[in-house]
């Protein structure tokens, strides 16, 4: 298997801090380690606020699976509504190389 990383940038809801994003992401983040293929989760926010939520995966399909549960299975989290849609992008992309 090849490792994949699905990464997503975006935006926050109008007036929710970073902090508030973490705190939505407790379910999610349990829904994650149930999940085949899952490695590990980061998040970041840059200067100007925009979010890079970055999750390993062991193949590109434990990742295109795992984020479709999201929408579907975790649909109802309650980070859905901290997040700006119209600023999303989302991709998962296998790794070429990776250095220890």
């Amino acid at each position: 298997m090849s490792e994949a990383l699905e990464m997503t940038t975006f935006r926050l809801a109008p007036g929710l801090t970073g902090a508030d994003f973490i705190k939505a992401n407790d379910d999610i983040n349990n829904y994650l380690r149930r999940q085949p293929g899952f490695r590990w989760r980061r998040m970041t926010e840059d200067d100007d606020g925009t979010i890079t939520d970055i999750v390993a995966w062991d193949s590109p399909t434990d990742g295109r699976r795992g984020a479709s549960g999201i929408m579907t299975e975790m649909a109802d989290s309650p980070v859905h509504a901290t997040i700006d849609h119209t600023t999303v992008d989302f991709r998962i992309v296998p790794v070429l190389q990776h250095i220890a």
